[in-house]
């Protein structure tokens, strides 16, 4: 049985820093492409930051871009991200998931979510301003 466990989140100050950490089992970590996601209330899930099966390639969504770092231990099967100079907008559920394809395959970004094979639960980020 797959799982994907996110932790990590809760609330920070603007300018603050979290990492959030997920933990998979039940799969073959080096398989998946693996990217963490977000969504805000109102709005539609959107892909934050994405990462190659190997970690020598990243993704990071213009929004983030030099604030987030996502990074992947494949000995522990967990997934990383780190947040730092965090904005009220980063405020928001988020979820890791676990993408079948290779990296290439999602055009060396993060997977749509119809290709996504896995989701966690999600953990809450909340910025305060």
């Amino acid at each position: 049985q797959v799982q994907v466990v996110e932790s990590g989140g809760g609330l920070v100050q603007a300018g603050g820093s979290l990492r959030l950490s997920c933990t998979t089992s039940g799969l073959t970590f080096t398989s998946y492409t693996m990217g963490w996601y977000r969504q805000a209330p109102g709005k539609e899930r959107e892909g934050v930051s994405c990462i190659n099966w190997s970690g020598s390639m990243t993704y990071h969504a213009d929004s983030v871009k030099g604030r987030f770092t996502i990074s992947r231990d494949n000995a522990k099967n967990t997934l990383y991200l780190q947040m730092n100079s965090l904005k009220s907008e980063d405020t928001a559920m988020y979820y890791c998931a676990a993408g079948r394809g290779g990296y290439a395959t999602y055009g060396y970004s993060c997977p749509k979510e119809s290709d996504v094979n896995y989701w966690g639960q999600g953990t809450q980020v909340t910025v305060s301003s």
